[in-house]
């Protein structure tokens, strides 16, 4: 379960004060908004990229308000995908395992069988210049779910997609 219990972040002028909720494990959360009211500073604070001035963070009853991004365990997709530039496809996916300590061999399986069920292997030793708009996402969203996260939160992940990508990524 995801829980905020009276969170407040900063973000320059801007800020959430006193923000509650839960989100029930095997359940989904929607934060609707007009631009600038705060859904992406709130999942940004959630995930550990922006501070906290106030409240707690927990998933599953455990306090990660003050633990290191990487720390939390969770998988964030940004509205613009934020991919490296100069990583391959391989090298996004095998990021967070790599970063959480994976074995090599751990490491390849999972980018394999990643690779495969989200459509992209064809793309793995390629590198995001060039990437259509859906690749882009297929591939922000395997590295967001590479190291097995036990919460996904994703930012307007099927804007500026096609029909055919948007159906494609909603069945992912």
């Amino acid at each position: 379960m995801l829980e905020l219990r009276r969170l407040s972040v900063r973000a320059g002028a801007f800020a959430l004060t006193d923000i509650s909720l839960q989100i029930p494990t095997g359940h989904y959360g929607v934060l609707m908004g007009k631009t600038g009211s705060g859904k992406t500073t709130l999942m940004e604070a959630v995930c550990g990229l922006k501070r906290v001035t106030a409240g707690e963070i927990l998933l599953d009853g455990r306090d990660v308000t003050r633990l290191r991004p990487g720390e939390r365990g969770i998988g964030f997709v940004p509205q613009d995908t934020v991919l490296f530039t100069n990583m391959t496809v391989r090298a996004h996916l095998g990021f967070g395992p790599q970063i959480q300590g994976w074995e090599k061999k751990a490491i390849q399986e999972r980018v394999e069988t990643l690779a495969e069920s989200i459509g992209i292997t064809h793309l793995l030793d390629r590198k995001p210049q060039g990437l259509s708009g859906g690749e882009s996402k297929r591939v922000a969203l395997g590295r967001a779910l590479a190291a097995r996260p036990g919460v996904l939160c994703l930012d307007e992940p099927f804007s500026a997609l096609d029909e055919e990508t948007h159906a494609e990524i909603c069945d992912l």
